[in-house]
């Protein structure tokens, strides 16, 4: 553990992990087409590793964090050490080497689909859900963790192996998928499981290690009677293991709740809180029976924002804290994978917002510098406070905000909408669609960057991207598409490409945040208040629709997402800032409406992901996001379709929420987890929990290499019909198609072609 004998200590619970240049995505890429060998590959993450714990060490931090890097996803990494390989992969692991095994598992391919991607406590990080079955056999397989930990302690570095907590990979894994067999609740592996933990322990403490750190993400969400008596019994035992390295158990994402309680009459002698997300108040810390005899692991700086700390308020908060838990650690509340490398490296971003921002290695030293303060006092660079930032405030946006009434988040009834769509359109049953994005070539890569540069003018530049557009076009008239989009060729990304074009919004250029895998974005920052200087996306779409008689979808951002998927300004609430967002976005609707494009797809993916992880707030958080997406949405007149794209939930106020959105028809992000869509489409919508609307249950997986064949999606598509009439759906896929390449494409949706007609056929037989 960290010597606080001479003061208090400093760490950090985790770091980006891509590679400051994205080194990582670039080998991960090149191994995967083929285009360097595997020893490569394992090379640049040593050299990832290396880089990593030997700067962090030099900061000063009285303790580094090991293991945190990974090739892919750290929660598939950590059910691998403990040997849980889905069955339906354990037939690969004599002829595949273990890296391969584990991007197959990542990635899948044509004939295999890959373990779900599922988003990660309500960040833009994306996780690839183990699974797991009633006969699941765990073992132990440390090599990668504990070559780690030797090459650092070879250059005097003792690191501190962080590992997922046993609770919290069961409850992220998943029951397999395995025919014949029945669901069964995860934790029913729990004493088969700690054994595993135990022996790691073992391993740990005669490797030397004095300190192992277990996330425990989980139980700072809802957790039942049930959940939360299988954490108290796991921490009992692990705490009375025999040999072991001393235990931090850290809850990040929110407030640990009563998990910290439990943690507090064990053994374990650390916990770690995410204070800047959840700030107790010391007096509540206080009487917690047992937290004086821990150490507490203070997470004052936040690993998901990139906003400066006030280090004065933050210092006082400090010292309250150290009177209640006088073994106390200066820390972040969460990893800081959720960040930037530096601040340092950004020449462009003006020195006003520039002066308030903070990526990890400035988060480091904000951590070093007020354990520092709190044990010396503030240094002399302390004495002046910093000159005040003010966010950027325009007179205009917020009188705009005030004058929002009621009527402009409503629209006419969806029968109404209905009748008057179906005239305009003359969409046939069951039509086909896809859901914004398709491949982007390197050409129209390479020509966004010279325009970027100045090296090609932008007449140069939109012909290169309008013969792409044609093409585009083209492919979808072929496959026999009712309804086109563009391909959002003229896009890197959806949410930076608003962003760029929207007053009150910072980009980066080198602020890249891992999704997963190999893939990175750019998270714009929301500075100021938000308004559209002009039209954002009208010129691309006249002209794709000019090309075409079929309809051809606008696609939008919604408010939410825009935000979600951003670094948002913290002096207002974020109800503030999203119908300022809002309303910028029903200026854009207007005018595609005025171009004559009749389907507008308004993206709002990050409802869900914003929801509360307790339920306290929810509802007013609902309220608000809801209530943004209609005052975007409702502008527009009854025979301009609205649609949406949804990420996935069962969770019954979010079905509802999906159906007071309102839009007319709605897309969700389902795939293998479909049957519940298809409960809620069955669902009475009197009560408030059913989907009355058009509804497309993305019935193929966008980001897997996996081609579905025509009965399997024929079979989901029926099923979807037999719970609403085949006039209220929809056949797309789960997502946009930017990461395929046109030979996955193109089979994927000739495929999703013919099982619609299918499916409209014999709807209308049946007539």
């Amino acid at each position: 553990m960290v010597n606080v004998t001479d003061g208090y200590g400093s760490s950090i619970l985790g770091y980006p992990r891509i590679g400051p240049h994205r080194e990582l995505k670039r080998a991960l890429e090149a191994y995967w087409r083929g285009a360097i060998p595997r020893e490569e590959l394992l090379a640049v993450g040593r050299d990832i590793q290396e880089r990593q714990f030997n700067e962090l060490a030099a900061t000063g931090l009285t303790q580094v964090p090991g293991n945190t890097f990974s090739f892919y996803d750290h929660v598939l990494d950590n059910a691998l050490l403990f040997g849980a390989v889905p069955k339906r992969f354990q037939s690969f692991q004599d002829e595949l080497d273990p890296l391969d095994l584990y991007f197959l598992m990542a990635r899948g391919r044509p004939d295999l689909p890959p373990l779900e991607l599922v988003r990660f406590f309500g960040t833009n990080y994306h996780y690839r859900q183990p699974e797991l079955a009633a006969d699941t056999a765990f073992s132990l397989h440390p090599e990668a963790l504990l070559d780690e930990f030797d090459r650092a302690n070879a250059r005097g570095i003792e690191l501190r192996p962080v590992v997922l907590g046993p609770l919290s990979l069961l409850l992220l894994s998943k029951a397999g998928q395995v025919p014949g067999e029945d669901q069964f609740d995860t934790l029913q592996l729990l004493d088969k499981l700690l054994p595993v933990y135990e022996e790691l322990f073992e391993i740990l403490a005669k490797r030397g290690s004095t300190c192992v750190q277990l996330d425990e993400p989980a139980f700072t969400s809802e957790r039942t009677p049930a959940e939360l008596a299988a954490f108290e019994a796991a921490y009992h035992r692990l705490s009375k293991a025999p040999l072991r390295p001393r235990m931090l158990v850290t809850g990040q994402y929110g407030d640990f709740g009563e998990a910290l309680r439990i943690l507090a009459g064990t053994n374990v002698e650390a916990i770690g809180l995410d204070l800047a997300s959840y700030r107790i108040r010391p007096e509540e810390l206080a009487g917690i029976p047992g937290i004086r005899r821990k150490r507490l692991y203070a997470g004052v700086i936040s690993g998901r924002n990139v906003w400066r700390a006030d280090r004065y308020v933050t210092l006082e908060y400090l010292n309250q804290l150290a009177q209640v838990c006088p073994d106390l650690v200066v820390s972040t509340g969460t990893t800081l994978l959720h960040v930037p490398y530096d601040t340092l490296i950004e020449y462009d971003i003006l020195g006003n917002v520039a002066d308030r921002l903070v990526f990890a290695k400035q988060k480091v030293g904000e951590v070093v510098s007020l354990a520092k303060a709190l044990t010396d006092g503030p240094s002399e660079s302390w004495r002046k406070r910093p000159t005040e930032v003010h966010f950027k405030q325009k007179h205009a946006v917020r009188q705009r905000v005030y004058a929002v009434t009621p009527e402009m988040r409503s629209r006419e009834p969806y029968e109404v909408r209905r009748e008057a769509q179906q005239a305009r359109l003359n969409l046939p049953p069951v039509p086909a669609t896809t859901l914004g994005s398709f491949p982007q070539t390197t050409k129209i890569r390479q020509a966004r960057h010279d325009l970027g540069q100045g090296r090609l003018s932008y007449d140069d530049y939109r012909k290169r991207i309008e013969a792409e557009i044609e093409a585009t076009i083209r492919l979808q008239e072929d496959i026999g598409l009712d309804v086109l989009v563009h391909g959002e060729h003229e896009r890197n990304d959806m949410i930076q490409y608003f962003a760029e074009l929207l007053d009150g919004f910072a980009t980066t250029r080198f602020g890249w945040v891992q999704v997963y895998g190999s893939r990175c974005v750019r998270p714009p920052i929301v500075y100021g208040d938000v308004s559209r200087p002009e039209p954002m996306s009208v010129e691309w779409l006249s002209y794709a629709q000019s090309l075409t008689e079929k309809p051809v979808k606008g696609m939008v951002t919604g408010p939410v997402t825009m935000i979600a998927r951003s670094f948002v300004r913290q002096d207002q609430p974020l109800h503030e800032t999203a119908d300022q967002v809002a309303l910028a976005i029903r200026d854009e609707l207007a005018d595609l409406e005025k171009a004559g494009i009749a389907i507008i797809q308004v993206d709002e993916p990050a409802i869900r992901e914003m929801l509360p992880l307790r339920p306290e707030g929810r509802a007013e958080y609902l309220r608000w996001a809801v209530g943004a997406f209609r005052l975007a949405t409702s502008g527009v007149k009854p025979d301009t379709q609205i649609h949406t794209h949804i990420g996935y939930s069962g969770r019954a106020e979010v079905v509802e929420a999906i159906e007071e959105l309102d839009a007319d028809v709605t897309a969700i992000v389902a795939t293998r987890s479909i049957e519940w869509v298809l409960t809620a489409l069955k669902g009475d919508s009197a009560t408030g929990h059913g989907l009355s609307h058009g509804v497309g249950p993305g019935v193929y997986e966008s980001r897997s290499a996996r081609i579905p064949d025509i009965d399997e999606l024929d079979e989901l598509l029926t099923a979807a019909a037999e719970a609403i009439t085949p006039e209220r759906l929809w056949a797309n896929p789960d997502g946009g198609l930017k990461t395929r390449h046109y030979w996955q494409l193109e089979p994927s949706l000739r495929n999703l072609v013919a099982a619609a007609r299918r499916v409209r056929r014999r709807a209308l037989e049946s007539e």
